[in-house]
């Protein structure tokens, strides 16, 4: 019974550190084409070019607040700050969902 216990709260640890994101994974890897993102961090996030944050492999949650803190200008970089600024809500939800996925 303790095995089972501690399989069952293993597994809703691991669902909440990686928690299932509303976005749409399609919409996002068309915004992340469409609306420049690929165009300094490449395809699927790899970032091709030297000094480009590479967004590949990172969460959901952290691309998200990312864009989120870019558009509203709590974090700041001329660059990321007027590129977020065009995203609506749901483009940063789908993005993230694409990018975290």
């Amino acid at each position: 019974m303790k095995i089972a216990n501690a399989i069952m709260l293993a597994g809703a640890l691991a669902l909440s550190a990686n928690p299932s994101f509303a976005g749409d994974t399609e919409a996002g890897k068309t915004a992340f084409a469409t609306k420049g993102c690929a165009g300094c961090h490449g395809a699927g996030g790899a970032a091709p070019t030297s000094g480009t944050p590479k967004l590949a492999g990172q969460d959901a949650t952290t691309i998200k607040q990312a864009l989120t803190d870019f558009k509203s200008g709590t974090r700041s970089s001329p660059i990321m700050n007027g590129m977020a600024g065009m995203l609506s809500d749901e483009d940063i939800d789908n993005i993230a969902a694409y990018i975290g996925g």
